[in-house]
């Protein structure tokens, strides 16, 4: 009898049975395309023609320029002797080195946006006030923000008259290569962190209240709050805000550039999009290409770095 059980499930198992069919499972029928199953591609299909016509065909044409020559050479494939060349430039060493300073001020504006989400998020006294308070800077025009702060930080402005009142030196901190993109950083913070705002603002509306009322009720602080609760529920949100910034530093920050310090003194607050658009306008565009292809690829990279990053220290928090 045992023998019998034996075998019987045996037989059941690998689908060898009696009344089974041999082999896999039936092929799955495939469904017609009717109007119903083609309504959803034709809805994506005006964004994705617009996409591919207004940002995927320049960006291979750009990078298949960047691979000609300019003046003489115009239309001439050069190989990589643009790219050898940037290598070798003053203007495009100092704006890779100024990358790193900018990386530096991701996570200050990143935390300056949650922390100040978090406390809206707490209903601190006012907060509905402050919500549109912080997100009034990003309506600004970078142009007008970079005048206003051109009076403020100037040498005899406002900003250095306030030092002067509590005995401390006068600054020039447009005009130093210490400074000077620094200073333009803390002001691109403070005028754009209003999105990274409204964005966490978004993350809490998905946060589980459930699960934070519990966490007072166990006693737990505002800190273990954030690092135990919000941080790791939010995570997703995070790793958005991160790169979204990134990506805005990284190629936003031209009219403040431009309004604020030229690029100065010399290269000190040189950017690769500024770089770009000097090369433009010294009639070098296929350098200026090469140099968007290296912007493409820093961004791209550091992209994908901080996803990955994030990802486990988000987990792991």
């Amino acid at each position: 009898m045992s023998n019998y059980a034996t075998s019987t499930r045996t037989l059941v198992t690998s689908g060898k049975g009696a009344g089974r069919p041999r082999g896999s499972q039936s092929p799955r029928r495939r469904r017609p395309w009717n109007a119903e199953r083609l309504a959803p591609y034709l809805m994506v299909l005006p964004v994705i023609a617009i996409l591919v016509v207004f940002r995927l065909y320049p960006l291979v044409l750009g990078i298949n320029f960047s691979f000609t020559g300019d003046g003489e050479l115009n239309g001439q494939f050069v190989g990589l002797d643009n790219y050898t060349f940037l290598l070798y430039d003053e203007r495009f060493i100092a704006s890779a080195k100024n990358v790193v300073i900018v990386l530096l001020f991701v996570p200050v504006q990143v935390f300056f946006a949650g922390i100040l989400a978090t406390f809206i998020f707490l209903k601190v006294p006012g907060h509905r006030f402050y919500r549109s308070v912080y997100f009034l800077p990003v309506v600004l025009s970078p142009i007008i923000i970079g005048a206003i702060f051109n009076i403020i930080l100037s040498a005899n402005g406002p900003f250095n008259s306030a030092l002067g009142a509590i005995n401390l030196p006068a600054v020039d901190w447009l005009g130093l290569p210490a400074t000077a993109l620094p200073t333009v950083l803390v002001v691109h913070i403070w005028a754009t962190f209003g999105m990274a705002f409204t964005i966490f603002l978004a993350g809490f509306a998905t946060l589980d209240a459930e699960l934070l009322d519990a966490a007072k009720i166990d006693g737990t602080n505002l800190w273990q709050q954030i690092v135990h609760v919000i941080i790791p529920s939010l995570s997703q949100t995070i790793q958005f805000v991160f790169v979204t910034t990134t990506i805005g530093m990284l190629t936003g920050l031209f009219a403040l550039l431009y309004t604020m310090t030229a690029g100065g003194p010399g290269a000190s607050s040189y950017l690769p999009e500024f770089l770009i658009w000097k090369l433009n306008g010294e009639a070098r565009p296929a350098l200026a290409s090469a140099a968007s292809v290296f912007l493409l690829l820093i961004v791209l990279v550091i992209g994908l770095i901080q996803i990955r990053v994030l990802r486990r220290a988000t987990k792991e928090a």
